[in-house]
């Protein structure tokens, strides 16, 4: 009889000890955000293959693939449009369809399609643009076909892991060129969004994330109206802050307190642009720690990148890569006449990146 009790009391006691240990288990999900994805004139040139007439950016994702795909979410910034040829860079972009392909090849989950750039090719490059990314199962948000898609789809609410995030993209404009008639782009217009922060906060997200397209092209520092767009964003309970739009990398912002995270400007991810220091940019990786049915915790961190530019042949080529794997000697593209520059590239980004606030660099 006591042995008997004495099983049913460790029964009962593994019992309680599974039950406590599913209640404080821990829930993580990574999320991976890239900035802008440009597509110059001489960026089509390299992916155009002579012999077979088609385009291939296979290569250009190549080194920073095995980030992208580590992510439980990847996220980028799409600054062109799929409008079909012919096929040209600034000032009006039209890239190629496999520019997409390789995107999501490379591992990217979402795109985000407002920008100044979304209304380059009128309407066959709005609408033409989503459904390229919608023939390949790219997840998109930021512009629409018409209204109607957007009441039905926007805020963009996406599962990953058992959370739930809440995806906002917004552009202060679109280079003075026209919303296309029926279309829908999302401006700044901070009524509007303070409207959709509140019909995102009625699904019940975990998180809200807010991608904002701002702030003025080759300055390091945020403007006074991206901090004061900021400060607005967090008041309104945004979680995530993620900037593009200056090309060049701006300052990070973890505040710990609050549980908020705030990129100003992740720069170009990949482009044509040298002059420095547009040539490079950061990849921030977030770690969301669920526990206990609690807001996620937020942790950040960012990859530096540099956009090799190497000439073999006639041909200029583009590779994204990872500085500090350079550094390490762990992967060694093609050398060439801007091999120094990397470096350069490097320290210069490192001074910016010197004003975060609790956002270290991954090496």
């Amino acid at each position: 009889m006591m042995i008997r009790l004495k099983n049913i009391l460790l029964v009962a006691a593994m019992s309680v000890a599974t039950f406590a240990s599913a209640q404080t288990a821990d829930s993580v999900v990574t999320l991976l955000f890239a900035g802008d994805i440009m597509g110059h004139d001489s960026q089509i040139a390299a992916a155009y293959n002579d012999s077979t007439k088609t385009y291939d950016y296979t290569d250009c994702f190549r080194y920073i693939c095995p980030y992208v795909e580590k992510a439980d979410l990847a996220v980028a910034n799409l600054e062109v449009t799929f409008a079909g040829p012919p096929y040209k860079g600034y000032p009006q972009f039209s890239s190629p369809d496999p520019l997409a392909t390789a995107v999501r090849d490379c591992g990217f989950d979402i795109l985000l399609t407002t920008n100044n750039h979304s209304c380059d090719g009128g309407l066959k490059g709005v609408a033409r643009t989503l459904d390229v990314l919608d023939s390949l199962k790219i997840t998109h948000t930021g512009t629409f076909h018409d209204s109607a898609e957007w009441r039905r789809t926007y805020p963009l609410i996406y599962n990953v892991k058992g959370l739930k995030l809440a995806i906002l993209n917004y552009t202060y404009g679109t280079n003075e060129l026209p919303t296309p008639k029926g279309t829908v782009v999302n401006r700044i217009v901070k009524q509007n969004i303070i409207s959709d922060i509140a019909a995102a906060k009625r699904q019940n997200p975990d998180l809200i994330i807010a991608c904002m397209h701002w702030g003025i092209e080759y300055d390091t520092m945020p403007s006074r109206t991206q901090i004061q767009q900021a400060e607005m964003l967090k008041k309104q309970g945004v979680d995530l802050i993620i900037g593009s739009h200056p090309h060049v990398l701006q300052p990070m912002e973890m505040d710990t307190a609050a549980n908020q995270f705030l990129v100003y400007s992740l720069g170009n991810f990949v482009s044509a642009q040298r002059t420095a220091p547009r040539d490079g940019a950061t990849v921030v990786n977030i770690k969301l720690t669920k526990r206990n049915g609690q807001k996620p915790k937020i942790e950040a961190d960012y990859q530096l990148t540099y956009v090799h530019y190497p000439k073999v042949g006639d041909k200029r080529l583009f590779y994204i890569v990872p500085v500090a794997d350079v550094e390490a000697g762990v992967i060694e593209p093609i050398k060439s006449d801007n091999w120094g520059r990397l470096h350069q590239y490097a320290k210069e980004a490192r001074e910016v990146m010197g004003r975060n606030v609790n956002v270290p660099e991954r090496k």
